[in-house]
């Protein structure tokens, strides 16, 4: 089975570099991932967090676009609940005229920060009340496909796209609460299974595949499936780097909040903990898949056979810069990824 690769970039703020350098991090990664044969590189969105620096994808991505070559470009995703359909599809119609054939848009209805954040990106108003995320992405989709009825309020809006510079449009899930809504608009869709390991199945992807064909669609439905992952030279090695990520899952949404832990606090915090701390810890590293890279490869093959899909995308959190791009090029190495896929 040849399986593809994509990176899923929470722009992590890496304690070896300056805060403000999270971005460029990014952009440095990025273009290592291209030369190593990774086939697509999202960015996340987040706000209000002292770890991750990512809060504009689509900006972020745009600078990413022009300095790669091979790989497909997109957001994982953008928070569509804070802002206009309309807004987003202009957007990325822009992004896809400049960059055709290879721009993706991933949308996701969690808030990606705090309450406070929401508050204030939904100024001068209040967040809203109910879920209006169905009607966004059914509206975002009609903005970028131009098949609002004639009836519709927006139908006479323009959103200048073609076949060529179309985004691919994707919707983000951690569970199968958004299955069916992105078959039913003929969304691909992107299982975060780094976020919700115990309840993501496959499933999920089966129920997606239901509404897509039900809505007509008669290629395969698109399915990528994103998993946390920590790879270095030895299982040992890179247990010890995947504690930062492990312990930042632990603590996520505790106060204080704290910059990443490096490995060594990390493993100092572990000798301190109950017994029932220990086995959060020791069950949250039981999910990921943290190893050499011959123990990542069979597990990402693994998990590629049981969710029947060719896709997997990587988000790696750590400590030190250097670790992440190691672990990306040890990956790519395993799987032998070829550049230009």
């Amino acid at each position: 089975m040849t399986l593809r690769l994509a990176v899923i970039d929470q722009t992590p703020i890496h304690a070896d570099r300056a805060a403000l350098a999270a971005p460029a991090a990014s952009l440095e990664l990025a273009v290592h991932c291209d030369a190593l044969g990774y086939h697509r590189y999202w960015l996340a969105e987040h706000h209000d967090s002292i770890q991750f620096a990512g809060a504009a994808p689509e900006i972020l991505l745009t600078a990413i676009a022009g300095a790669t070559r091979h790989m497909r470009i997109g957001s994982g995703g953008v928070m569509l609940t804070h802002y206009s359909p309309y807004k987003v599809a202009e957007t990325f119609a822009l992004l896809g005229a400049l960059f055709p054939g290879r721009i993706d848009l991933g949308i996701g209805r969690a808030p990606g920060g705090s309450h406070l954040s929401s508050v204030a990106l939904a100024a001068p108003t209040a967040p809203a009340s109910h879920d209006h995320f169905p009607q966004q992405a059914a509206e975002l989709c009609a903005f970028l496909r131009g098949d609002f009825p004639p009836s519709h309020p927006y139908a006479a809006l323009a959103c200048p796209v073609d076949d060529d510079t179309r985004p691919s449009l994707w919707m983000l899930g951690s569970g199968g609460g958004s299955s069916g809504l992105a078959g039913q608009l003929g969304m691909g869709l992107a299982l975060a299974r780094f976020i919700a390991p115990r309840s993501c199945s496959p499933a999920i992807f089966e129920h997606h595949a239901q509404a897509w064909a039900r809505a007509g669609c008669k290629a395969a439905p698109p399915r990528l499936l994103a998993v946390a992952v920590i790879c270095a030279e030895t299982d040992e090695q890179a247990q010890f780097i995947a504690g930062t990520a492990v312990y930042r899952k632990m603590m996520a949404g505790k106060q204080p909040r704290e910059a990443l832990a490096s490995p060594a606090d990390v493993r100092a915090h572990y000798a301190r903990m109950n017994s029932q701390l220990r086995r959060e810890f020791d069950e949250t590293l039981a999910d990921m898949i943290v190893g050499s890279p011959q123990t990542c490869r069979q597990q990402l093959m693994e998990l590629a056979h049981m969710f029947e899909c060719e896709e997997i995308g990587i988000v790696t959190v750590t400590h030190a810069f250097e670790h992440r791009v190691r672990s990306y090029r040890l990956l790519a190495e395993a799987l032998e990824l070829a550049v230009g896929r």
